[in-house]
C-alpha cells in the first residue's frame, strides 16, 4: 500500500509541475511522511503526512482528488495560514483559509484538478466573494466573524471545502523549513508567476493571496522610532565592553581589570508624543480600539517605554473631545477596558495639532518628537507644518487613499494587522 501511495503521491507533485512549474520551489520545500490516522493528506508546514490506506481510497474514487489535495496544502504554506492562525478563533479561521485556497483553485481552471464538487464550491465562493470584498483568508475571516452563517449554512461549507486536518498547524518546525525560508520561496514565486503563468488559468487570486502573504506587515517599533527621544539608562554599555580584556586583567592583575565598563549608556526610547484618533464617524469604534490595542502590544513587547512616559491620546473629530494622559502601563490599561470613544461628526485635523501647540506652550511636552493620527484621511488638513514629525495612519478598505500635505508620513494598514494575535502585553 506504502509503494502504491508514493506512486499515487509522485503523479500528484509531477502533475502540479506540469501545469505550473511555478510552484517548484515550494513542492521541493515540503517532504512526505507517512502516518496513519492523518486523513489523505495534512502537513505541518514544513511536512506532508499521508495515511496511505486514505490516498489509495481517495484516487480509487476520484484519481485528480490526491493532486486537488496535494495543492491545496501547498496554497496553505505558500499563503502563511499556518502563522497567521495565531490569535483567531480556531474554526472561522480553518475556514476561511480553505475558502480561499479552492478559490485560487478554481479560479486557474485546469480540468485535470477538476473535481464533481466545483459546481457547487463555485456557488457558494461567488456568494462569500461578494460579502468580503475579496478571496483572501482575513477578509473571509472576517466576514465570518461579523456575519457568522447559520449553523446548517457553515456546516455545508466545511464538507464542501475541508480537505486537510489543520490541526497540526501548531507542530514543531525547528527542524524543516523556516518561516524565513518560507518567504524566500514566495517572493520567488511572485517575481516567477508572470513568465511561468500564461494560458494557466487566472492567477489573479494567487497574485493577491501571496501578495498578502509576502508583504511587509506594518511594525510600529520601526514607527515610533521616528518618535524617539534619546534617554539615559543605568547598565553596561555592550558595544563599548571588550569581555575578553576585562577577565584578562582580573585574571592576571587580582581586582584589576585592563577595561572598566562603562556604567551608562543611552538608549532609544519613545517618552513623549501624541497618538490622535479620528472620531469622526467613518471610523468605527471597534477599529479604534483594536489599533490601540495592536500599537500598546507592539510598545510594551518591545520593551519601548519608559518606566514613565508623557503620551497625550487625543479624540478628535471636527474637534477636540478628549484628551487622556498616560504616564505608565496601568494607565494604558485603564484606558483600553473603561475609556469611552466620544465625537462621530464631520472630520477636520486643525482642531487636534492647535491643541498640541496649545499643551506645549502650557509646558506639558518637553520634547515631543511626533504624532501619529488614526484616521480614514477625509478631513481638512492643517496649511502649515509644525516643528515635529506627524505620521497618518490609514486603514486601507480599497485601494484609494487621499493625498496628504508633503510634510506628513503615511503609513496603510489592513484591518486583519490589527486583529488581536493573541499577544500578551
Amino acid at each position: 500500500m506504502r509503494t502504491l501511495a508514493e506512486k499515487a503521491l509522485e503523479l500528484a507533485r509531477d502533475q502540479i509541475l506540469i501545469q505550473y512549474r511555478y510552484f517548484a520551489p515550494a513542492l521541493g520545500a515540503l517532504r512526505f511522511t507517512e502516518k496513519d490516522g492523518t486523513g489523505e493528506l495534512a502537513a505541518d508546514g514544513t511536512q506532508i503526512f499521508y495515511d496511505s490506506l486514505k490516498v489509495l481510497e481517495a484516487y480509487k474514487k476520484e484519481p485528480a482528488s490526491v493532486t486537488r489535495s496535494l495543492l491545496h496544502i501547498l496554497l496553505h504554506s505558500l499563503f502563511h495560514h499556518d502563522f497567521l492562525r495565531e490569535g483567531k478563533e480556531e474554526d472561522n479561521w480553518n475556514l476561511a483559509a480553505d475558502l480561499a485556497v479552492e478559490a485560487v483553485i478554481l479560479e486557474l481552471n485546469q480540468e485535470s484538478i477538476s473535481l464533481k464538487k466545483d459546481i457547487r464550491k463555485l456557488e457558494k465562493l461567488e456568494q462569500i466573494r461578494r460579502e468580503a470584498g475579496g478571496m483572501t483568508a482575513g477578509r473571509i475571516y472576517r466576514r465570518l466573524q461579523e456575519n457568522p452563517p447559520a449553523f446548517d449554512e457553515k456546516e455545508e461549507l466545511k464538507r464542501l471545502f475541508f480537505v486537510d486536518d489543520h490541526r497540526l498547524w501548531t507542530g514543531i518546525r525547528e527542524l524543516a523549513v523556516t518561516k524565513r525560508e518560507w518567504e524566500k520561496i514566495r517572493e520567488r514565486l511572485r517575481a516567477e508567476l508572470n513568465s511561468f503563468s500564461k494560458n494557466k488559468g487566472n492567477t489573479e487570486g494567487l497574485r493577491e493571496n501571496l501578495e498578502q502573504a509576502v508583504k511587509e506587515r506594518y511594525d510600529y517599533s520601526r514607527i515610533l522610532a521616528r518618535f524617539m527621544t534619546m534617554g539615559e539608562q543605568v547598565g553596561v554599555n555592550e558595544e563599548e565592553f571588550d569581555l575578553v580584556y576585562y577577565t584578562y586583567g582580573l585574571r592576571q592583575y587580582g581586582k584589576l581589570p585592563l577595561l572598566e565598563p562603562l556604567e551608562y549608556r543611552e538608549i532609544k526610547k519613545i517618552r513623549e508624543f501624541v497618538i490622535v484618533i479620528d472620531t469622526s464617524a467613518s471610523c468605527r469604534g471597534a477599529l479604534v480600539r483594536a489599533f490601540l490595542k495592536r500599537t500598546y502590544q507592539i510598545l510594551k513587547s518591545s520593551e519601548s517605554f519608559f518606566s514613565k512616559i508623557n503620551l497625550h491620546l487625543i479624540q478628535c473629530d471636527q474637534e477636540v473631545q478628549r484628551d487622556d494622559k498616560i504616564t505608565n502601563d496601568a494607565d494604558f490599561e485603564n484606558f483600553l477596558k473603561n475609556g469611552e470613544l466620544k465625537g462621530f461628526g464631520a472630520t477636520d485635523f486643525r482642531p487636534a495639532f492647535s491643541y498640541v501647540e496649545t499643551l506645549r506652550e502650557k509646558g506639558e511636552f518637553e520634547n515631543l518628537k511626533g504624532l501619529i493620527y488614526f484616521t480614514d484621511g477625509y478631513g481638512i488638513y492643517p496649511e502649515t507644518m509644525p516643528d515635529y514629525q506627524v505620521l497618518f495612519a490609514f486603514v486601507k478598505d480599497d485601494d484609494k487613499t487621499p493625498g496628504l500635505p508633503p510634510w506628513a508620513l503615511k503609513v496603510v494598514l489592513e484591518e486583519e494587522e490589527l486583529e488581536d494575535r493573541g499577544e500578551k502585553p
